[in-house]
């Protein structure tokens, strides 16, 4: 699952440190849900641990993108509630406004969320 984080009219997106075949591409951040635990409180859990941050997950964006590894991305908006993001996880931070969200590699599976982030920038914009 991943959050997409806005703030002042651009998205979060972080670049992954791990795995070497995922190494440099860009995506939303978050992770995997733990046994027992709501999808909300994961992704809470997971960008306290990947950035540093205190967020509020928002509504659900768009269904489920199914993924390469036969998981499933499920995404979120959200809004930084305490903390500035830092990439204690990944190998760089930025934030992409709707003219920008092309200029880096997402990877495939965050592609179609991408695409979705983008029309909702430019309609805020």
């Amino acid at each position: 699952m991943g959050a997409a984080i806005v703030r002042d009219g651009r998205v979060l997106a972080a670049q992954r440190s791990e795995p070497p075949e995922l190494a440099g591409g860009w995506e939303f951040p978050g992770g995997k849900v733990d046994p027992g635990e709501s999808d909300g409180a994961a992704l809470v859990r997971e960008c306290h641990e990947e950035l540093g941050v205190k967020i509020r997950v928002g509504a659900r964006l768009g269904g489920d993108f199914p993924l390469e590894s036969g998981q499933t991305l499920r995404v979120w908006w959200a809004e930084l509630v305490d903390g500035e993001p830092r990439p204690l996880e990944h190998l760089a931070l930025r934030w992409l406004g709707s003219a920008e969200l092309y200029d880096v590699a997402w990877l495939a599976g965050d592609l179609p969320v991408v695409d979705l982030v983008r029309a909702h920038l430019a309609g805020s914009a």
